[in-house]
C-alpha cells in the first residue's frame, strides 16, 4: 500500500500503479486538517494525536484511535486526554421535620451538591445528577407591597389586620416567618399626579382627608411582630393620583434592590404586589419628560424612594433580572378587572403566580397560601450565562416516575414538602474558549437562594505540549516549536518543517505539486496553494468544507431530491452520495425497502411485476396498482374456474358434460373442511381464497394457485354447505298467535275507547242537569196589557 498526501493509494499490480482512494469527509477529525495536537484535540472527542511521525503529512496523524491503530501508530504514543468530573462539596440534603432542633437558613441544605469541578473535552460531554429536596419547616420572608392610590382605600381597611393572621396561618407552614410591608401611588410629576400645592399636600377630592402621592415608602422592615404590622400598616392614609396605572414598577425594582433596608434573609423569599389598576413601564416616562432609564439601584432615603422623578420605569426584563438575580418569588394580587394583564406578565416573570383579589382585600390571606403552595411546588433550574461554546443538557427525574427531556428536563411540579427529585445535567464543551482556561458557571432553583457552582476547566492543550521545544532547529532553523512529534510554526511560517512564509509568493515548482494534472487549476481552484501544499478555502456555512489533496472534493455538491442534499437518506463525500442503508441512487432516493410493494397476498407485486425504488412496475399489462393487484379488465379469478372446479370436484354445473375437455389444466386437491384449505401465510406463491354458489344454492369453497413450478393448483372442499330448509310448524304458529294477539290488542283498544267516550257523555249530562232553571212561575210567553208612560217634562208639582 502506498501513501501520499494523507491519502491511502492502492496498488495497482497489473501497471504497478497507485490511485487514490477518497478518504472519508464525513471523518471530523480528518475534516479539521490539524497541524498540531492541540489543535486535533479540540476537533472531536473521538480524536487522537499521532505523535510518531511515521513519515506522514500532518494532517493524518489526526484521527480516530482505531485509524490510527489500524495505520500503525502505536497505541502509547497516541494523545488521547479525556475529560474528568471531582466533586468539591457534596453536604447531604437536610431530613428535618417541624419541630425538630432549629437552624439556621445557611445551616439547611435542599439541593446536592454544592460545588464541583469538571475537567471538559471538547465534544465530550460530562454529566452529573443533581438532587433536590423541598425542605420542612424552611423560613420565609414575606414582603406585602401594596397600591395606595385612593380606589384601594376600603383594600387598606382589611390589610390592617393582616400581620397577625397572616402569621397564624404561615405558622403552620413554618416557625420562622418574616413580614413586611411597603406601599407605592406614582411618580410625583405631571401628568401622573396634580402639582397644585393644594393637591401635593391633599391630591383627594371633597371632604376627603388623604396623605401626599409618593412613589414608594418602605414602611416596616421584614420583622416576625404581626402585632407592629398591625400597628404600622394601621396608621397609613390613601393618596391619589391622575392616571389609571400605576408606578409598581418602581416599587417591586427598589423592594427586589434595596436588599438590606428590606431586611432579606437567604431564605424563601415572597413578594406580594397588591393592586387594582395595571402599571407604568420603561418608556412611559417620558411623558412626564423622564428619559433616563432605570439603573437598577437602591435609592431609598429615609425609606422613600427619592428618584423617581429621575429615572423611568423599569422595563419587564430588567425587573425579570433583578428579581431573579434576588431569588424573590411574586405573587400578583389584583382583582379580577385585571386578570389577563397579570397572567402575561406572569407568563414573562418566572417563578411567579397571579390570584384574584376581592374588592375590598378580604380573601389575600387564602390568597397568598394558595399562591405560596403553588409556587413552591414547582421547581425550575436555570443556569448562568454560558461560556462561548458550551451547552448544557438537562433530563428531569420527578415524582411518580416522570422522566423529561428539554427545556421540560429543566423542571418537576407537584413537589411535596419531603419529596426528593433528580436531575441529570450534562455539560458538552465545544472548542476552548478565547478568554482563559478557566470558567465558573451556577446553576440554581429559581426562586432559592442555593446554588450548585461548577468551575469548569478545558482541556486545550495535549500532555505532551509541556516538552515543546521553542524555536527548535527542526522546524527549519527555529521558526516553530516541536511539540508532540510535529512542528508548530511561528506566526506566518507554514508548512510540514515552517520552512515557508506565508507571504512569499508561490513559485512555478510549487504550483505543480498543488495541481491534480496538467488541465486543472491550482488547488482546484477552492483553496491556496501554500508551500507547494494545498490548504482548502472555508465556507460561509461551517457545515460545508472542500477537502482532498488537491481541495478536489466537497461535501456540497452532490445530487440533490426533493431539495435535499443526497435525498436526505445519505451523506455527500467527494460530490458523490453514500447513501444510509436500504438506499441507493445517485442521490439516495431509491429506497430498498420493499416492504411498500408488499400485496395483500404476501406476494412482492402480486407476483406481477417487480418491486423498484419502492414502487411496483407491473409486468403483465392487464395488472396495474401500486402493488400490480388491481386488474380492470379481467374477470375475477374466483369466477373464472368456478364451473371447472365445480364439475371436477362434485360433477354438476354447466360444464358437466364437457368437463374432462375444458376442465383438466389444473391440478384438484380435495380437503375435509375449510380449515384444511392452505393460507397465504403458507405459500410462497400467490394465493386466492374463493366462495361460490351452486345452482341448488349451495355453497362451496376452494382456492387457486400458481405454485413455484408454474402449476395450477385447486384445494376445494369437497363438501357443499347447503342452507337448511325453513321449519314450518314454528312458523304457522307464530303467525297464528300474532294474529291472535293482535286481534286481543284491538278489542282492547276499542273498549278503552268507548268506555272513555261514555264517560265524557255521562260528565256532559250532569253538568247540563247541575245548570238547568225549573222553576220561573211566569209564562215565558205572557205580556202585560198595561202601558206606563213618564212626561220627561214632569217635575212633579
Amino acid at each position: 500500500m502506498c501513501k501520499h498526501g494523507g491519502l491511502n493509494w492502492l496498488l495497482t499490480l497489473q501497471g504497478l500503479s497507485c490511485t487514490p482512494a477518497l478518504s472519508d469527509s464525513g471523518n471530523e477529525c480528518i475534516n479539521a486538517n490539524a497541524k498540531y495536537c492541540g489543535e486535533c484535540i479540540q476537533a472531536g472527542a473521538k480524536c487522537g494525536w499521532c505523535k510518531d511521525p511515521q513519515g506522514e503529512t500532518v494532517s493524518t496523524r489526526c484521527d480516530e484511535m482505531e485509524s490510527l491503530i489500524k495505520r500503525g501508530c502505536d497505541k502509547g504514543m497516541i494523545e488521547n486526554p479525556r475529560g474528568e468530573q471531582r466533586t468539591l462539596k457534596n453536604k447531604a440534603v437536610t431530613h428535618r421535620r417541624k419541630g425538630a432542633d432549629k437552624l439556621k437558613p445557611e445551616d439547611i441544605t435542599q439541593i446536592q451538591p454544592q460545588k464541583l469541578s469538571l475537567t471538559l473535552r471538547s465534544g465530550e460531554p460530562q454529566s452529573f445528577d443533581l438532587k433536590f429536596k423541598r425542605a420542612e419547616d424552611y423560613p420565609i420572608d414575606l414582603y406585602y407591597l401594596m397600591d395606595l392610590s385612593y380606589s384601594m382605600k376600603d383594600d387598606l381597611e382589611n390589610v390592617k389586620n393582616l400581620g397577625t393572621s397572616l402569621m397564624l396561618e404561615m405558622s403552620k407552614i413554618t416557625s420562622d416567618f418574616k413580614i413586611g410591608f411597603g406601599s407605592f401611588v406614582e411618580k410625583t410629576v405631571m401628568p401622573y399626579i396634580s402639582t397644585t400645592p393644594a393637591k401635593l399636600l391633599n391630591p383627594c377630592t371633597g371632604d376627603q382627608n388623604c396623605t401626599s402621592p409618593f412613589s414608594y415608602k418602605n414602611v416596616l422592615r421584614l420583622t416576625s411582630d404581626g402585632k407592629k404590622f398591625n400597628t404600622l400598616v394601621g396608621q397609613q392614609h390613601i393618596s391619589g393620583n391622575l392616571d389609571s396605572p400605576e408606578g409598581g414598577f418602581d416599587a417591586i425594582m427598589q423592594v427586589a434592590v434595596c436588599g438590606e433596608q428590606i431586611g432579606w434573609r437567604n431564605v424563601t423569599r415572597l413578594l406580594v404586589f397588591s393592586t387594582d389598576a395595571g402599571f407604568h413601564f420603561a418608556g412611559d416616562g417620558k411623558l412626564g419628560g423622564i428619559v433616563l432609564p432605570n439603573d437598577g439601584k437602591c435609592h431609598l432615603e429615609n425609606n422613600v424612594y427619592t428618584m423617581s422623578h429621575y429615572y423611568d420605569y423599569p422595563s419587564i426584563a430588567h425587573l425579570v433580572q433583578k428579581l431573579s438575580d434576588n431569588n424573590i418569588q411574586t405573587i400578583f394580587a389584583v382583582t379580577e378587572e385585571f386578570q389577563p394583564v397579570y397572567q402575561e406578565l406572569k407568563n414573562l416573570i418566572p417563578k411567579s403566580a397571579v390570584g384574584t383579589l376581592s374588592a375590598n382585600s378580604s380573601n389575600v390571606i387564602n390568597l397568598i397560601i394558595d399562591a405560596y403552595n403553588s409556587l413552591s411546588s414547582e421547581v425550575i433550574l436555570e443556569n448562568s450565562k454560558l461560556p462561548e461554546g458550551l451547552t448544557i443538557a438537562y433530563i428531569s427525574r420527578c415524582k411518580n416516575g416522570v422522566v423529561s427531556e428539554g427545556e421540560n428536563g429543566r423542571k418537576c411540579s407537584n413537589i411535596s414538602i419531603g419529596d426528593e427529585v433528580t436531575f441529570s445535567i450534562s455539560v458538552t464543551s465545544k472548542g476552548c474558549p478565547k478568554k482563559g482556561k478557566s470558567e465558573t458557571i451556577k446553576i440554581k432553583p429559581l426562586g432559592f437562594t442555593e446554588e450548585v457552582e461548577i468551575t469548569l476547566n478545558f482541556i486545550c492543550e495535549c500532555e505532551c505540549h509541556k516538552d515543546g521545544v521553542k524555536n527548535s532547529p527542526l522546524c527549519h532553523f527555529g521558526n516553530g516549536t516541536y511539540e508532540c512529534g510535529a512542528c508548530k510554526c511561528n506566526e506566518k511560517r507554514v508548512g510540514r518543517q515552517c520552512e515557508c512564509s506565508s507571504n512569499d509568493v508561490a513559485t512555478e515548482d510549487m504550483d505543480r505539486t498543488c495541481r491534480k494534472d496538467n488541465g486543472t487549476d491550482i488547488c482546484s481552484n477552492n483553496g491556496d496553494c501554500v508551500c507547494g501544499t494545498c490548504e482548502c478555502k472555508k465556507r460561509d456555512n461551517p457545515e460545508e468544507r472542500y477537502s482532498g489533496q488537491y481541495c478536489e472534493c466537497d461535501n456540497f455538491n452532490c445530487d440533490r431530491s426533493g431539495n435535499k442534499l443526497c435525498g436526505g437518506h445519505g451523506r455527500c463525500e467527494c460530490r458523490v452520495c453514500v447513501c444510509d442503508p436500504m438506499w441507493t441512487g445517485s442521490a439516495c432516493d431509491c429506497s430498498l425497502d420493499n416492504s411498500t410493494c408488499m400485496a395483500s397476498n404476501k406476494q412482492i407485486c402480486n407476483g406481477r411485476g417487480t418491486c423498484e425504488c419502492g414502487m411496483c412496475k407491473c409486468t403483465d399489462p392487464k395488472f396495474q396498482g401500486p402493488t400490480c393487484e388491481t386488474c380492470p379488465t379481467c374477470p375475477g379469478v374466483c369466477i373464472e374456474h368456478k364451473e371447472c372446479v365445480q364439475c371436477r370436484a362434485f360433477g354438476t354445473g354447466e360444464k358437466k358434460d364437457k368437463c374432462e375437455k375444458d376442465c383438466s389444466y389444473f391440478n384438484l386437491i380435495k380437503v375435509k373442511d375449510r380449515d384444511k384449505l392452505p393460507q397465504p401465510n403458507d405459500a410462497s406463491y400467490p394465493l386466492m381464497h374463493c366462495k361460490e354458489r351452486d345452482a341448488n344454492d349451495c355453497w362451496f369453497y376452494y382456492t387457486y394457485a400458481v405454485n413455484n413450478n408454474t402449476e395450477k393448483e385447486v384445494h376445494v372442499v369437497d363438501t357443499l354447505d347447503c342452507p337448511t330448509g325453513p321449519d314450518i310448524i314454528p312458523i304457522v304458529a307464530g303467525v297464528v298467535a300474532g294474529i291472535v294477539l293482535i286481534g286481543l290488542a284491538l278489542l282492547l283498544i276499542w273498549k278503552l275507547l268507548m268506555i272513555i267516550h261514555d264517560r265524557r257523555e255521562f260528565a256532559k249530562f250532569e253538568k247540563e242537569k247541575m245548570n238547568a232553571k225549573w222553576d220561573t212561575g211566569e209564562n215565558p210567553i205572557y205580556k202585560s196589557a198595561v202601558t206606563t208612560v213618564v212626561n220627561p217634562k214632569y217635575e212633579g208639582k
